[in-house]
């Protein structure tokens, strides 16, 4: 078994945001219901065919890519870090999400705020002690993406290279669309999404996100609000 871990930021379970979500995605990581029928007047096999990574790890904006446990660390010692993490950190706010493509995919963006990049950055710092080393099959898949310089100086150094300066908070709700698809997806996604969008984000959470095995689905295992006694 090669289980990994994430640690992500995701609404809380109960709100309109992460219901809307699961339910566009077809799937709700938190406790694995699956959702049937269109939406926004997208058929659902087509729209699971056009979501199937994001179905796949979860409603989530990433803070700590998937990592296997460096040998000697458990999930248990991962869940007391994060709380006690958590009980040193205040929600940030994150204003008002809009939607709009990146980098081929469709997401919800949100503006660029320095408490969200200081709390990421602490995020992957803090955590990597727990990451185990990238196989050298791993690392030759991820620096093939067309990456910079910089990010793959960033790739060899924790193992992702979407950090620090080069961290933009997304949370997907696509796979990458060609022109068309990204057209009829957006608007049905405007229409969808237009209920939650006026209402401002707080990173107010961490949620673990589990992998039990290579390629199944990720499940949202626990939550750790920020600000809050260990």
């Amino acid at each position: 078994m090669t289980e990994r871990f994430a640690i992500y930021y995701a609404p809380s379970a109960t709100s309109e945001l992460w219901e809307r979500a699961a339910t566009w995605l077809g799937r709700d990581c938190s406790d694995g219901e699956l959702f049937a029928g269109p939406v926004a007047g997208i058929d659902r096999d087509r729209l699971l065919n056009l979501t199937q990574s994001a179905n796949r790890y979860g409603f989530h904006a990433t803070l700590k890519a998937p990592m296997a446990l460096v040998e000697g660390a458990s999930e248990a010692d991962l869940r007391a870090e994060l709380s006690k993490f958590a009980s040193e950190h205040e929600p940030v706010n994150l204003g008002k999400p809009r939607l709009a493509g990146l980098d081929g995919f469709l997401a919800l963006l949100v503006d660029d705020n320095d408490g969200l990049q200081d709390l990421a950055a602490h995020v992957v710092e803090r955590f990597d002690l727990f990451r185990a080393p990238m196989s050298a099959k791993d690392r030759a898949a991820r620096a093939s993406r067309n990456l910079s310089a910089r990010q793959l100086e960033l790739l060899d150094a924790y193992g992702y290279p979407y950090v620090f300066d080069e961290f933009r908070f997304h949370m997907t709700l696509s796979d990458r669309l060609d022109p068309a698809a990204s057209a009829e997806i957006t608007q049905a996604a405007t229409t969808w999404f237009a209920p939650v969008l006026d209402a401002p984000l707080v990173l107010d959470r961490l949620a673990l996100y589990h992998e039990p095995d290579a390629g199944t689905p990720f499940n949202r295992i626990a939550d750790f609000k920020l600000g809050s006694t260990p």
